[in-house]
């Protein structure tokens, strides 16, 4: 049976012209509705017919890579590399793309309405970069969106992300709970006993991986965790820092501090310099990632080196379908411990 217009609206409880406006873009529509219209034509699977859908048709040059923010490095140097794979003046592509780096912040369902979109659009390609939500309906949901995208026609390259089983869709994926593991055993190894650790987001699966390779480490050392030395928040220096200062009043006496990420490890650095702590004297530091900034701060940052930038460009490739993917549709990108001056062994 053909899904009509009316039948989004009576979906979406809005009226035909609304569901015409959010499709055509060219009138201004409240988010909230926009965006339970477009929930509405993916439920339904609306396809338009016609003319409109000669015109999603004749947009075919359009790659959409989707960042969590692309004000953080981690995200950006990823999309640039992407970017620089996928064509353009003078490119490698062999003729013109046009990139569009759609900004999740963070947001599940703003990730679903992008995907949608470019799915209207017939993207040529969609690289989606960084971890995934946990919950498991929104993982279904994307299932089922990075399913259909590839049956349409649509490469679909996850770079940072875990598989996506049966979908179709190709996983690059980071070996971060190994470099979590690498991170703290060296800490271990150089006698840290009571090490504080700033998480990022609980719901997402970097943050799972990179805390269960921390707890491994813990593990293999007989060193039994304190609750106390765990604190979660954002993937951003203002977490490192308010986490740091909730660690230490916690826990006065921990010696070293492990981040879920280089930016959050610069807020750690500030917060342990504004209670009097010398790093690495009183308390060591380590990152994640390995970002540009961390051979430039001082002390040098110790953390894990994420190979981002050719992990993009290798994503940006097999998107435009100038290298086979992996066997299995999957493979995984090593990193690599860096030490560097913020950590030595803890005070006696």
């Amino acid at each position: 049976m053909t899904v009509t217009l009316a039948d989004v609206a009576a979906r979406a409880q809005v009226s035909p012209a609304t569901v015409s406006r959010v499709l055509n873009g060219n009138y201004p529509v409240a988010v909230s509705t926009r965006e339970r219209v477009l929930r509405a034509v993916d439920e339904l699977d609306y396809v338009l017919n016609g003319p409109a859908s000669a015109l999603a048709a004749a947009t075919s040059d359009l790659v959409g890579i989707l960042v969590h923010d692309i004000a953080d490095p981690f995200f950006g140097i990823m999309a640039s590399a992407v970017q620089a794979e996928i064509g353009g003046p003078g490119g490698r592509a062999g003729g013109e793309r046009l990139a569009v780096v759609c900004n999740t912040g963070g947001s599940p369902e703003r990730e679903l309405t992008y995907l949608t979109l470019l799915q209207r659009q017939r993207a040529a390609a969609v690289v989606l970069t960084g971890g995934a939500s946990e919950d498991p309906a929104h993982t279904a949901a994307m299932s089922t969106k990075l399913r259909k995208l590839v049956d349409a026609g649509t490469r679909v390259v996850l770079c940072g992300r875990p598989p996506a089983p049966e979908t179709g869709a190709v996983a690059l994926t980071f070996d971060n709970r190994e470099g979590a593991r690498e991170l703290t055993g060296h800490l271990l190894g150089l006698g840290h006993r009571r090490l504080g650790y700033i998480a990022g987001p609980p719901e997402r699966t970097t943050t799972r991986d990179r805390l269960d390779g921390h707890r491994d480490a813990l593990a293999a050392h007989g060193v039994a965790e304190d609750p106390r030395w765990t604190v979660h928040g954002q993937y951003d220096r203002r977490s490192g820092y308010e986490g740091t200062l909730e660690l230490l009043r916690a826990d006065p006496s921990l010696t070293a501090v492990v981040a879920a990420n280089d930016s959050v490890a610069l807020g750690a650095c500030a917060a342990l310099r504004d209670s009097g702590r010398r790093i690495p004297a009183d308390v060591s530091v380590a990152g994640f990632d390995d970002l540009p900034f961390g051979v430039d701060v001082v002390p040098g940052l110790t953390t894990v080196r994420v190979p981002l930038a050719e992990a993009g460009r290798r994503a940006g490739r097999i998107a435009m379908g100038r290298e086979e993917a992996p066997g299995g549709g999957v493979a995984c990108v090593r990193v690599e411990l860096v030490v560097r001056g913020s950590v030595a062994g803890p005070r006696v």
